[in-house]
């Protein structure tokens, strides 16, 4: 069967690169992919998969019923939208929609489904279970995987595989790991409240900026003196907003960021953490307080079993030394992980790093994929799929 998987992905690598490219020169943000999700559609339904579309907002689903399709059923997940970025390559398929860009490789993820769903599609009538590909609006504001599983995308579903791209790993090469894979993500606010003032008088108002500098200090601070090293947390302020005039004390100041965490023991302790520091330092200089702490997206926690399989997917199709072992979990965060709350899954790393040039990291305006990775990542899921279903 691999031999089979390999030729018909070979075949078709050309066009899956069109795809790629296609997909990158048009990039939607989160929650607008309606071109992505129309063009999605179209690949599916073309290979004969049942389509739904709208799922999750603007999300799509495809259905690859097999020999027996009540048997089992596994789920691959791919997400479609890009970021906010200005993109800077000098690609000759570079995005054509001014101040976006898939810097994330989600592009290559939404190629992926699609070679996978192209190439186990010619082999359906040999599958003794059911396969559907999942294409996910809004990872990169962790809400998409919430909308698709309340529309019902993962009823049936026993098993799912997602994969993410990673740069710093060589195209050829796929990283396992078994066990937490990244950090559970929840949003952070905290609103100071003070007393307006002239500003050559500060003694006489209570100057919001200057206590929101001290809570941000004072959190960064006490992270070093209250949490293990070896159970890491991450606090990010990455807004403020505050102030009237240059002359007056600022009465109110907003801080907006992310906590991230890979420890549920450590997880569950930060809301109240953090509420506890603002309160002292808050209360020492009579400012009022705010917090409000939402749980974003938990960790994803690869499956063992699930994991083993991928992992003897990619050393059968590619040999030992394509993989390649993560023995530390990330701190970026997935919202796949929202899929795991209703079936066992796995998330592997795909190489597309260059050898033999700077590779950019993601999220970066310059970022760019050895394209050679799609054969890769294709044959090694449609792969993982077949052998899944052969342990089942």
């Amino acid at each position: 069967m691999l031999d089979r998987i390999k030729d018909i992905a070979k075949q078709l690598a050309p066009r899956l690169i069109e795809i790629r490219r296609h997909i990158h020169t048009h990039p939607e943000l989160s929650g607008q992919e309606y071109q992505t999700a129309a063009y999605v559609a179209g690949v599916l339904s073309s290979c004969g998969l049942q389509v739904r579309e709208g799922v999750g907002k603007t999300g799509v689903v495809g259905e690859l019923a097999g020999q027996n399709s009540d048997r089992r059923r596994i789920a691959i997940r791919t997400d479609m939208d890009a970021l906010p970025i200005h993109e800077r390559t000098d690609l000759s398929f570079a995005s054509r929609n001014t101040g976006i860009m898939h810097a994330c490789g989600h592009d290559v993820h939404t190629t992926l489904g699609l070679g996978t769903a192209m190439v186990l599609s010619q082999l359906a009538s040999e599958l003794p279970g059911s396969v559907r590909f999942l294409f996910q609006p809004a990872e990169e504001i962790a809400q998409g995987a919430g909308w698709m599983v309340a529309d019902g995308a993962m009823e049936g579903v026993d098993s799912v595989f997602g994969v993410h791209v990673f740069p710093s790993i060589p195209s050829g090469q796929i990283g396992i790991c078994y066990g937490t894979l990244t950090a559970a993500a929840d949003d952070l606010e905290i609103t100071i409240t003070g007393e307006s003032g002239h500003g050559a008088r500060p003694y006489e108002a209570i100057d919001a900026i200057w206590i929101a500098a001290q809570v941000i200090t004072g959190l960064q601070q006490a992270i070093s003196r209250t949490h293990n090293p070896l159970r890491p947390v991450v606090l990010t302020v990455g807004k403020i907003h505050g102030g009237r005039a240059p002359n007056a004390i600022a009465d109110c100041v907003k801080l907006s960021g992310m906590a991230r965490s890979l420890h549920p023991e450590t997880h569950a302790t930060l809301p109240q953490w953090i509420e506890n520091i603002v309160a002292n330092i808050c209360q020492t200089y009579g400012a009022g307080y705010e917090v409000k702490y939402r749980r974003l997206v938990p960790s994803v926690i690869n499956d063992i079993g699930l994991t083993q399989i991928v992992e003897a997917s990619v050393e059968e199709a590619w040999g030992k030394d394509a993989v390649l072992l993560l023995t530390e979990p990330s701190l970026g965060a997935e919202d796949f992980s929202v899929y795991l709350d209703k079936a066992p899954g796995t998330m592997f790393r795909l190489g597309v790093g260059y050898r033999d040039q700077r590779n950019y990291p993601l999220h970066h305006p310059q970022f760019d994929i050895d394209e050679a990775a799609i054969l890769t990542g294709v044959v090694t899921m449609a792969n993982a799929v077949w052998k899944y279903f052969q342990t089942a």
